[in-house]
């Protein structure tokens, strides 16, 4: 006698045999295709299993296979393809890896290619401003010298004025920055009585020449019924036939002429220190020896002044004398410290 039968739960299926399953999987999975929205979402007032409930939608309609109703759909794997590529950690397969890092590499020497350009662009952009600059400056007429623009300043009047301005212009043509001025200088220098010189450039195309004179202090008797006219430093700056009459004369003695190179030096070193005052009122001056020179004045008064040392203590000395004793025809100022008039 077989045992009762079990009551089965509503909404669960009868096992069936393997075959019969197998046979109508293909029928379940194009069916489970067609309703797969009914399968995803489940009619939430199904009864849990084993607990009776209210029958369901499925349940209602006998005629379709209980299979369908009672069993989530089962589709088939997709066919096997071939693998593109194996998965990284990260969710990335490798050959989309291998892009971005292509992508990377090729984007970083784009950038590095581009410096590199950009940078030689600069070079050869600041090259050739600089080569601009260079051959405007030097080479290009725009700053060439212009004769009409030389300008020749002078102090006193025993310079050849024309003479400089001729060794100046010389130059024209030349660009300023390439004119040597330093030499240009020293052959102003060597001329006859420019004692010295400076030298100014005036852009765009300009010179200015400032000089100083060697102005005459004394005339000294030369052979030949001439005089030279000396300076302070006992250079010759011009050839007299007679003695100006705003310069003495010198006379020294020439048996010696080392000694009488000495004296002269005392006695131009003398007429050097003089105010231009006391200078213009002496008549003659002599020197025999360096250690004694003597200057005689338009009133016929003679100032001993001994060396070329200590002149303008010696000057002051004098001027002293001179207004306080007008009636002493001799002032000997040889020793400042202990003057002498008679």
């Amino acid at each position: 006698m077989r045992p009762p039968a079990r009551p089965r739960a509503a909404g669960t299926a009868r096992p069936r045999p393997a075959d019969q399953g197998s046979a109508q999987q293909g029928t379940t999975a194009r069916e489970a295709k067609a309703r797969a929205p009914q399968a995803q979402e489940p009619d939430a007032r199904a009864p849990e299993p084993g607990r009776p409930g209210r029958r369901t939608s499925a349940q209602r309609h006998p005629a379709e296979p209980r299979s369908v109703q009672q069993r989530p759909a089962r589709t088939q794997p997709p066919a096997s393809r071939p693998e593109a590529g194996r998965a990284t950690p990260s969710g990335l397969r490798d050959d989309v890896v291998s892009d971005q890092l292509a992508d990377r590499l090729a984007e970083r020497t784009a950038m590095a290619r581009y410096r590199v350009w950009r940078r030689i662009g600069w070079t050869t952009m600041t090259a050739a401003v600089l080569a601009g600059l260079v051959w405007v400056t030097f080479f290009s007429p725009l700053f060439a010298l212009d004769p009409e623009q030389v300008r020749v300043s002078e102090q006193g009047t025993t310079v050849d004025v024309g003479q400089v301005r001729e060794a100046v212009t010389d130059e024209a043509g030349v660009p300023l920055p390439r004119i040597d001025t330093v030499g240009l200088r020293e052959e102003i220098l060597a001329m006859n009585a420019v004692k010295n010189v400076r030298i100014t450039r005036t852009w765009p195309d300009g010179l200015e020449v400032a000089l100083t004179a060697r102005e005459p202090v004394a005339a000294v008797p030369q052979p030949g019924d001439v005089y030279a006219l000396m300076d302070a430093e006992g250079v010759r700056v011009g050839t007299a036939e007679d003695v100006p009459d705003d310069l003495p004369s010198i006379v020294v003695s020439l048996s010696d002429a080392e000694a009488g190179r000495r004296a002269l030096d005392a006695a131009l070193a003398v007429l050097g220190a003089l105010p231009p005052k006391l200078a213009a009122d002496m008549q003659t001056v002599s020197a025999a020896t360096q250690d004694d020179v003597r200057t005689t004045l338009a009133d016929g008064r003679v100032i001993r002044w001994g060396s070329g040392a200590q002149v303008p203590l010696k000057i002051k000395v004098a001027q002293t004398l001179l207004r306080a004793e007008p009636s002493a025809m001799t002032i000997d100022v040889s020793s400042p410290d202990l003057p002498v008039t008679h």
